[in-house]
């Protein structure tokens, strides 16, 4: 993905001028603190590209901002959207759809509550878990309509069994806790290892594993619950 390529007229359709937000001005504030501690010699060190900074001024509607913002962040971003869709040409428009959400909410950013980088990279992972649950969405349809094709000589009772396993597993997957819940989808939806989840999600392998288990039992038991009631 070429990253430093940018076209400006990508986000143009998007993107609409915001007025400067408290919290985002208040970690311009900050910044412009932390830069004046850096002052040695009576030569101020700025630190006006710090991507904490630059989302402060994003949040102005200041396109040179994010620019720098896009350069900084759009590698990590796009390593983040990849390792969950594993397809190149889907997590660069995932991509796209990130720096489109910074550009229109950079004011909601907090830097009391997490860094710039944890921040859009939370965003980015959101963005492509939603794709991979989108593309499942569209391929049980898929799936959906190519039952309903089936010709009769497969039999309804067949057919309203396979129905309602899919719909008894759509529901048990929806009682799982949210991290159970994200931990299967990365793993049989996104396709990821053990070890990608643990490293995508920030946890220990040792969790990704247990989450994955306990979510499976769940779904088990669930499942059972419902053909039993």
């Amino acid at each position: 993905m070429a990253h430093s390529a940018r076209s400006p007229g990508v986000f143009a359709t998007a993107m609409t001028h915001q007025s400067p937000n408290g919290d985002a001005l208040r970690c311009a504030a900050h910044e412009r603190d932390d830069a004046a501690r850096t002052c040695q010699a009576g030569v101020l060190h700025v630190l006006d590209d710090t991507p904490e900074n630059l989302l402060a001024r994003v949040a102005t509607g200041d396109q040179r901002a994010f620019d720098a913002l896009y350069d900084q962040m759009a590698p990590l971003i796009y390593g983040v959207v990849l390792r969950v869709l594993r397809d190149p040409a889907q997590s660069e428009e995932v991509t796209q759809e990130v720096f489109i959400e910074i550009w229109r909410h950079a004011g909601r950013f907090d830097c009391d509550r997490a860094s710039a980088r944890t921040w859009t990279l939370t965003i980015a992972h959101r963005r492509g878990v939603d794709r991979v649950r989108s593309e499942q969405a569209h391929r049980n349809r898929e799936r959906t309509e190519a039952l309903a094709m089936v010709p009769e000589t497969s039999g309804p009772a067949e057919l309203a069994v396979d129905r309602e396993s899919r719909q008894r597993a759509v529901s048990a997957l929806g009682r799982l806790s949210e991290p159970q819940r994200e931990a299967l989808e990365l793993a049989y939806y996104g396709g990821l290892t053990h070890v990608e989840i643990a490293d995508h999600l920030g946890i220990a392998l040792g969790t990704a594993k247990t989450r994955i288990r306990d979510g499976l039992l769940r779904l088990r038991s669930v499942m059972g619950e419902e053909v039993n009631s």
